[in-house]
């Protein structure tokens, strides 16, 4: 005996078959009562059909206005089923998404989909047209990625709505957009956008070769494909890139990069990413280039503030007192006297605190959110410092040293990590623990790539003219000519 799983994945292998009582008992049989699965039966032109539809998932108005008043009121001489499937395909529109399922696996995909599917008496395969109506939240502004001055929309949850916000911005015929589905239960809709006449066909191909490797029963976020997408090889920074913006995505698609738009998140991704751009937002482009450039650099000296301080703080006060003058060492030294345990435990106890009191305000109800800022201000910050458990010193440290990561927030994740990574260091070597997995990181960044591109480029390997929008932002006038591309280091 056959089990019902594999039994329905045995029928939903089959070709949909000639005779539409069978046709719609085997539907029927795999959808095994689905409340969702509504079959309307009727009379197309004399002979016996099936319109089929899953509830909630396309617009009423529409299958009314576009489907079943014009099909009830065909009437086709002679009465066969080659001349009737000949006047629905050839002689009437009904939709502008129309195609064929000739599978129930198809079949079903288009049903699930939001497509009416008209089953006829004789034919051998489905006619399947587009009246997509499912609720969907409206285009609105990018919750993790504010600008001042650049576009305020973002992306859905619905994969042909973020395409078309693509579209609209880059109208060449040269942008690509391939859709995929991959997913063996979810069959999630993909969609590959990229410029053809930019982008490296050898980076196309692995792309796809690497989808094609999965093996995943469902896609519910960016976050299933991306280990599929990232090379093997340990790196402590993301080689794949993610943004809100459909204007980020455009920009690096310019660039010879690949989006990838996912059905059900609004997030795309970016293939591959640079170590660079995560200091780089919107509105970079539209300030003046001399206040932008001053804007970055604040931007690479938050990011050492928010990796290093603790650190250097740490193995100052630990192994390097010297380093500090006499007032200093006074006031540090008098704040610690009485603290009840280590420097190391008291750095670490602290950053351990915040990441807790940050992930309760991140999952709390907005409606209680503003608590936990208000024990977190009240008794964690002022109570524990008058009460001798936290140095003040220390505590001022590690807020200025986590205020400066919000600065880079891409790198949120990478900073969390290696500041405890390197208050370890500190702890134990000083100074030298600090230079030693210092060169680690930057070791590790260097050789590390996406697809054979270097995620340090352009400046490992030194290429000047990326200078130009890295460590300033020129001009639009010098940019124009002579863009950075993939195309400039892809092997």
């Amino acid at each position: 005996m056959i089990p019902k799983s594999n039994e329905t994945e045995y029928l939903l292998r089959q070709p949909v078959i000639a005779n539409l009582e069978q046709n719609i008992a085997c539907i029927q049989k795999i959808a095994e009562g689905s409340s969702d699965l509504l079959v309307n039966r009727f009379l197309l032109s004399g002979l016996p059909a099936a319109l089929l539809c899953c509830e909630g998932m396309m617009s009423t108005a529409m299958l009314t206005e576009l489907i079943l008043e014009p099909i009830t009121r065909v009437h086709v001489t002679p009465k066969t089923t080659e001349a009737i499937a000949d006047y629905l395909q050839n002689r009437q529109l009904y939709s502008t998404d129309r195609s064929q399922a000739k599978t129930y696996a198809e079949l079903f995909r288009f049903l699930h989909s939001g497509f009416a599917v008209l089953v006829l008496e004789g034919l051998n395969y489905a006619l399947v047209y587009g009246v997509q109506g499912y609720e969907k939240r409206s285009v609105s502004t990018p919750t993790g990625e504010d600008n001042i001055m650049g576009a305020k929309d973002g992306f859905i949850e619905v994969i042909r709505i973020n395409m078309s916000l693509v579209r609209r911005r880059m109208k060449s015929p040269q942008l690509k957009l391939k859709l995929l589905t991959k997913g063996t239960k979810s069959q999630t809709d993909l969609c590959l956008c990229y410029m053809a006449d930019r982008v490296p066909k050898a980076l196309i191909e692995q792309i796809l070769a690497r989808l094609d490797q999965m093996e995943l029963e469902s896609i519910l976020s960016s976050g299933y494909l991306e280990p599929f997408l990232e090379n093997r090889r340990c790196c402590f920074f993301d080689t794949i890139g993610t943004t809100q913006r459909p204007d980020v995505l455009c920009a690096k698609l310019l660039e010879g990069r690949v989006g990838l738009l996912i059905d059900g998140t609004p997030f795309a991704l970016i293939i591959p990413k640079l170590f660079c751009e995560s200091f780089q937002t919107m509105d970079d482009y539209c300030f003046r280039p001399a206040y932008t450039t001053l804007i970055r650099w604040i931007k690479y000296l938050a990011f050492l503030v928010a990796l290093l301080l603790p650190a250097l703080y740490l193995a100052i006060a630990l192994h390097h007192p010297e380093l500090l003058n006499r007032t200093l060492l006074l006031i540090l030294a008098e704040a610690e006297q009485n603290a009840p345990i280590s420097l190391t435990a008291e750095a670490v106890g602290v950053l351990v605190v915040y990441e807790i009191i940050r992930e309760a305000g991140l999952r709390l109800p907005k409606a209680v959110g503003g608590a936990v800022s208000i024990v977190a201000g009240l008794i964690i910050g002022d109570s524990a410092v008058s009460s001798g458990l936290i140095s003040t010193p220390m505590l001022t440290v590690t807020a200025i040293s986590i205020i400066a990561g919000f600065v880079i927030p891409d790198l949120a994740q990478s900073i969390t990590l290696l500041r405890l990574a390197f208050l370890f260091a500190a702890g134990f070597w000083g100074l030298f623990g600090i230079g030693l997995l210092g060169a680690v990181v930057l070791f590790n960044l260097c050789a590390a790539e996406s697809f054979g591109f270097p995620i340090m480029a352009p400046f490992a390997p030194l290429y000047r003219r990326g200078f130009r929008d890295t460590l300033t932002r020129a001009n639009f006038r010098k940019m124009q000519s002579g863009n950075f591309t993939v195309e400039d280091y892809y092997e």
